[in-house]
């Protein structure tokens, strides 16, 4: 196959928060941003030279509601079947977050209040159902979807094979991508600890770049730094016994 092209679609603002299209064979969504961005998501697509029609699949990155809000849409306007993982059905089938948000520090408790967080998305039922990880060869796109649970249970990345890493929120742009280039925790993650191990294994395979959910692309060596100085901060947290984690 041809080399898979990474294109950001931005849902709201620059970088603030993004779906992506990814281009082979055939081309796959990943995300599907706020409630009510199904066209805008479209009209991006559109502009890429892309029929609606040929989109193979729409990935879920996790159950979050800026990143699954217009999956239902988004299936009825391109008729292509949605994947997301088995652990955030709650979320996909409910329209809600299943439980309340776990804040990474004030910014996330800030968001946490924002009603629009809480609101209800139309609901949806995964046709592709990823319980491990799962090659995308047959969606014409010469990658692979990578479960990197942490930020929820079921969120998942996805990798191809020229070593581009979709991560959704396994990390984010500081500021939501306000600071360019530079890496961050996103707002929220259930279990902290659980996403830096997902992070460094993703980080272990060698990617050429990280396309988040929310900001620019990161630089990988960047991001392992950060990763190091983000394990020696979470230590201190748990030995202190402030490390929020969900179920804890």
């Amino acid at each position: 196959m041809s080399r898979t092209k990474v294109v950001p679609i931005p849902v709201m603002g620059r970088h603030n928060i993004n779906a992506y299209l990814l281009l082979g064979r055939r081309p796959v969504i990943v995300d599907a941003g706020t409630p009510g961005s199904g066209q805008r998501i479209l009209g991006q697509v559109t502009a890429h030279g892309v029929d609606p029609s040929d989109v193979s699949l729409i990935v879920i990155t996790h159950g979050h509601i800026d990143h699954f809000g217009s999956a239902a849409e988004l299936h009825r306007l391109t008729g292509a079947p949605v994947a997301g993982h088995i652990a955030d059905l709650g979320p996909y089938r409910s329209g809600r977050v299943r439980e309340s948000y776990l804040p990474t520090g004030p910014m996330g408790r800030l968001m946490a209040r924002n009603r629009k967080l809480h609101a209800r998305a139309e609901p949806f039922e995964p046709a592709v159902l990823i319980r491990g990880e799962t090659s995308l060869e047959d969606f014409g796109l010469a990658a692979r979807i990578m479960p990197t649970p942490g930020h929820t249970a079921g969120s998942v990345s996805v990798l191809t094979d020229d070593g581009d890493l979709v991560a959704g929120d396994l990390v984010a742009g500081s500021f939501m991508g306000l600071i360019r280039g530079k890496p961050a925790n996103p707002p929220f993650h259930d279990d902290p600890q659980q996403n830096l191990t997902s992070l460094r294994k993703m980080l272990a395979l060698n990617p050429t770049a990280l396309h988040v959910g929310h900001g620019n692309p990161l630089d990988p060596d960047r991001v392992r730094q950060w990763a190091y100085r983000e394990h020696d901060r979470l230590v201190r947290l748990h030995a202190a016994g402030r490390l929020t984690t969900r179920g804890k």
